[in-house]
């Protein structure tokens, strides 16, 4: 009796993009590195107001004071990142130009204490607005959809890095002076307003 040959089976078509890695690292570390450009840029721009009164370092300090209120140098120092001599050197330029104050610790009347004029805060939060709406002007022109994938993906990688992809009341602003606690803080008081019962 004759063996029936089995038909020949096949072969299924090729998936696009399958000869790729499924995570292709590549892609996405260009894609981010590219983002973190126009953030630096918008960064510039936000600085470019008031970069005749101070400079990007200048304004980090300015910003520390500004989330995390009154300090001692050493305190300052360390949260920038930077010798002490360095800081004191910052701060009498701030100090001269009455962006920042030295006061008395009144739990301790021997430690000298530092803190934003209300110049100081104004010119904190004039930047702080600034970068705000240039970067929710781009995300306006994302669509719904999109706006919840970049939350995602953006909290997965901030995650992936170490940090915290909601940072709290105590987190350290951003090398470039980044803060969203303004924003957030603005926003919240701009909801409660609208929603609070007469």
């Amino acid at each position: 009796m004759a063996e029936h040959a089995e038909p020949p089976r096949a072969t299924p078509a090729p998936t696009p993009g399958a000869d790729r890695p499924a995570d292709d690292v590549d892609d996405v570390t260009h894609a981010l590195l590219t983002a973190s450009r126009l953030l630096v840029d918008i960064s510039a721009r936000s600085l470019a107001a008031v970069a005749d009164r101070v400079t990007l370092p200048q304004f980090r300090l300015l910003a520390v004071l500004g989330g995390h209120g009154d300090a001692k140098l050493v305190e300052i120092a360390e949260r920038l990142g930077v010798n002490p001599s360095t800081a004191l050197r910052m701060l009498d330029r701030l100090i001269a130009a009455g962006l920042a104050v030295r006061h008395a610790n009144p739990a301790s009347r021997r430690e000298t204490m530092l803190r934003l004029t209300p110049e100081g805060r104004a010119l904190v939060d004039e930047v702080t607005a600034v970068r705000h709406r240039e970067v929710a002007a781009i995300v306006a022109r994302l669509t719904p959809e999109r706006r919840a994938a970049l939350i995602g993906a953006l909290n997965a990688f901030t995650e992936a890095g170490g940090a915290p992809a909601h940072p709290g009341e105590d987190t350290e602003p951003y090398p470039l002076g980044w803060s969203d606690t303004h924003t957030r803080v603005h926003a919240h008081t701009h909801v409660n307003a609208h929603t609070r019962p007469p």
